[in-house]
């Protein structure tokens, strides 16, 4: 038999003690309360709110509340008018140097061989397990997207020949498309970086020429055309010195045999040398 008693004694107990507990926080909270500058809700408004990454906070509220406080300037988000930002809050916009993700592979399904053929889900990642995704190039694109797909400004699309292109002016260098390539692909680079190494193959000659007519094949003229010192050929591709950005010009591409080395323009995008041979399309 219950003991009417104990139970309502037991009931109001948990009542008295939870109420009491409730009063605490609530004095707590009115005690230990910091008012939020409401700046920062109006400030994360003007944000893409991709929380890329690409200003170096771990998203658009962190930096936000920094750009508030003074730490940061809105020039570091390039996915925004910093002037925007910096006409609200009365502060200098800042300048951040401008950097946009590179693609290292010219290996479109025109010019680049295959060894096999992948059947599976049309995903880099998941085509990359198998074999290596079927490519003969080992180095190469393969072609399927996850980089379009994972880009949240819509900064790549897939040519007609499977190779991702990034459209520079929406690119804003979140390091996204860097991250998701299983072929270790993209690298971001300042947006003034026109002279540009299109592939990745280690191979040398006729070797690299059986995987893809776009590969380099380690010849060295680049670096003997470029100004001394701005090209180096270390395991059979040329390496750019982009410390000496100043000295590059459309001269160390025109002798490239296969096109793997390229002038990227800013309006017609990468540009061949005069000896790049023509090539069929291969399958």
């Amino acid at each position: 038999m219950v003991d009417l008693g104990a139970f309502l004694l037991a009931g109001g107990g948990m009542a008295a003690l939870g109420t009491g507990l409730a009063v605490m926080l609530a004095l707590a909270n009115r005690a230990l309360y910091v008012a939020e500058d409401p700046r920062i809700d109006a400030v994360e408004a003007m944000l893409p709110q991709a929380n890329c990454g690409a200003c170096g906070y771990p998203g658009c509220r962190a930096f936000a509340e920094a750009v508030v406080s003074g730490e940061a300037t809105p020039g570091r988000c390039p996915a925004t008018p910093a002037a925007t930002i910096a006409a609200y809050l009365g502060v200098e916009a800042g300048v951040q140097e401008r950097r946009v993700a590179r693609l290292a592979c010219a290996g479109g399904r025109d010019v680049a061989r295959r060894h096999a053929v992948y059947e599976g889900i049309a995903s880099c990642r998941a085509a990359a397990l198998i074999a290596g995704g079927g490519k003969a190039c080992p180095w190469g694109c393969l072609g399927y997207g996850d980089c379009a797909a994972a880009c949240p400004f819509d900064a790549i699309s897939m040519n007609e020949q499977d190779l991702p292109v990034v459209d520079e002016d929406r690119c804003t260098a979140c390091g996204i498309c860097v991250s998701i390539c299983p072929k270790d692909l993209f690298t971001l680079h300042p947006v003034e970086h026109r002279l540009w190494v299109a592939c990745k193959s280690r191979l040398a000659g006729k070797g690299a020429r059986t995987q893809c007519d776009a590969a380099c094949i380690g010849c060295g003229l680049c670096a003997k055309d470029a100004p001394e010192g701005l090209i180096e050929m270390r395991d059979s591709l040329p390496v750019v010195d982009y410390d000496k950005n100043e000295l590059a010009t459309p001269d160390a591409i025109q002798r490239c045999p296969t096109g793997a080395i390229v002038w990227l323009d800013a309006e017609k995008g990468p540009i061949r040398g005069e000896k790049a041979r023509k090539v069929a399309a291969q399958t």
